[in-house]
Order: C-alpha cells, then structure tokens, then sequence
C-alpha cells in the first residue's frame, strides 16, 4: 500500500520573512551578535513543520487502527519527528529505535554506513513505521528495512520527514514524504552537523563550511 499523499512544497524563505510571520522561530537563533553560529537561510519554518505533521498523522492514523503497529525511529536525527508525529496518533502503539548513521563527524557527506544491532526492537508479527528525518542516498533506509523484514516484521512501511531531490541511489520504496527539499545540507529539527543544531525548531540551509 503507498499512500497517495503529496508532499507539501518548501519555501525558499528569506531570514526576515520567516520570522515576521512564523512566531515560532526564536529570532535568537538568527542575531547578527550570535557568533557561534553562522547566519542561516530558514528552508522550512516551525509552522510548516507542525503543520505537515498533522496532516500526515491523519493520513497514517486510519491506515494502522486496529493493527500491532511498532513506530521506528532512525537515531538520532527523528527524535523530534517521531516525538511529534507519535503524539498526534490517538491509537494502541509501541515506540522502537535504531542507531544507525552515514554521516560521521565533521563531514556532509554520506560515508560508510554504520548500524548498532543491540537497539534493534522486537517486531517480530507486528507492522512497522519506519521513520527518518531525512531521505538522501537511501543506502541507510535500504538497509534497516531489510533487517527489520527479517527480524520478522509483518510490513515494514517508510515515512521521512524530508527529501533530497536528484540524490537517491538504492531504490527505496517510501510511502509518506513529509518536504520535498533541494540537494543542500541541511540542520535543524533533529538534523545535525556534527552534532549540533538538532534543536533548532525550523529547517535551515547550512552555509558551506
């Protein structure tokens, strides 16, 4: 089942735009004075975010009533989506997570891919979400949801919150995109660069470093 669901367009917004009319965005974040961050071009604000993620909880929400539904999360860049999304599913559900990344340090560029297998949950005769912050090459998804089919999943479904146009290389069949975003590094809810800006409540353009 692939849910016909058409991502939301991202906006291009400038800095002054977005935070004239999304009260979300703490301007804090954007001060000219703040010099431990670079000034960054917001892509997707706060709003839009919680907004997209209504919208997909009630698509997902009558898809998995009444089915053993366990909801995945990608460590650690979903923890702020599957935070969000769980708390819009008023439903019986079991939250799981698993570590794996490929993109490792100070890099933005996706290497070898590592996977810890002592987080991997119990889903054996249940039906997984699987939940992603972002879809790039696809190598990572590719790979959990073969792991999670063997461990015994029912069906193994993708959600992410965002996608990279032009940059998937392993065919991964995804059936809930939250954003649809050009090939630019991004941080900002959960996403990081080296560990940091995760709790930025927007979506932001990294400048090149």
């Amino acid at each position: 089942m692939i849910w016909n669901d058409r991502p939301a367009e991202p906006r291009n917004w400038p800095i002054a735009d977005a935070m004239a009319s999304d009260p979300a965005v703490d301007a804090t974040w954007l001060a000219p004075d703040r010099t431990d961050y670079p000034a960054m071009r917001i892509l997707i604000t706060a709003a839009q975010i919680q907004k997209r993620l209504s919208e997909m909880a009630a698509v997902l929400a009558p898809a998995y009533r009444d089915r053993p539904l366990t909801i995945v999360g990608v460590l650690t860049g979903s923890v702020m989506f599957l935070a969000d999304l769980v708390r819009r599913l008023d439903m019986p559900l079991r939250i799981g997570l698993i570590q794996a990344s490929s993109y490792r340090g100070e890099t933005t560029t996706s290497g070898e891919l590592y996977v810890s297998p002592g987080l991997m949950p119990d889903v054996r005769d249940r039906h997984v979400l699987l939940l992603d912050d972002i879809l790039d090459t696809g190598q990572t998804l590719k790979r959990l949801v073969q792991d999670l089919r063997d461990q015994g999943a029912l069906s193994v479904k993708v959600c992410v919150l965002l996608q990279k146009k032009g940059r998937q290389i392993h065919h991964v069949e995804v059936e809930l995109v939250g954003f649809e975003i050009p090939d630019e590094f991004v941080v900002g809810y959960g996403l990081d660069y080296n560990d940091e800006y995760r709790q930025l409540p927007y979506i932001a353009v990294l400048p090149a470093i």
